[in-house]
């Protein structure tokens, strides 16, 4: 079973104290095609107000788990993983939730603390303070690598295209150690309306076990 570190490993925690080394960040240079290609990502993505999958999530260790991802632009998104794996990670109101229900414990971050806060912004744009610093192209992928030029400390974002049409299948998060976590997606559906409540993150308390008096 995946353990509870890599399930974090979608929020990219990572201490604070490492913005203080010293780091220079630039984004490559971008070719003509590049640019045509940022271009598509970005009304691909903007395009895209909800959506429905399956996931599968690598584990840096190799352990992998599976459960369902829904995604509400702007700022909402659901990991539900299939039991055994105790886990669920919510975003919504700014904030992104992560409850383990075996342990009882829920850790919370801002949403504009973590990459997921590129993917679920009201505009995607992948210019300005979100830096491009790498581009790999394969027959019939795309890839692209960026990081926020003021949060560089917290690891980058890879996110994964099929070309032919352009569809988003994969981002692999790589944290400030350059442990590496693949989120692949299967089973799209975009459009469509989710309810609110499946974005609203409620734990149901566990009754007392004691006697009854």
């Amino acid at each position: 079973m995946i353990d509870r570190r890599a399930a974090l490993a979608l929020l990219a925690l990572g201490p604070l104290l490492a913005a203080r080394r010293a780091r220079a960040i630039s984004a490559m240079t971008l070719t003509n095609e590049d640019r045509a290609d940022v271009q598509r990502i970005e009304a691909y993505l903007n395009a895209i107000h909800t959506l429905k999958a399956r996931f599968e999530q690598i584990a840096p260790d190799g352990g992998d788990s599976h459960g369902t991802a829904w995604l509400d632009r702007p700022g909402k998104l659901r990991f539900e993983y299939d039991p055994p794996v105790p886990y669920l990670l919510v975003a919504n109101h700014g904030d992104v939730y992560f409850h383990d229900s075996q342990l009882g414990q829920t850790s919370e971050v801002a949403l504009g603390d973590t990459p997921l806060s590129i993917i679920l912004a009201p505009e995607i744009k992948l210019s300005g303070n979100i830096l491009i610093t790498d581009i790999t192209r394969v027959p019939g992928l795309i890839q692209v690598t960026v990081l926020r030029a003021e949060r560089w400390w917290q690891g980058s974002l890879s996110l994964a295209f099929n070309t032919a049409p352009l569809l988003l299948r994969q981002w692999i998060l790589l944290d400030e150690q350059r442990r590496e976590t693949r989120v692949s997606l299967s089973d799209i559906e975009t459009g469509g309306h989710f309810p609110e409540a499946l974005f609203e993150f409620k734990v149901t308390p566990t009754p007392p076990t004691g006697p009854k008096r």
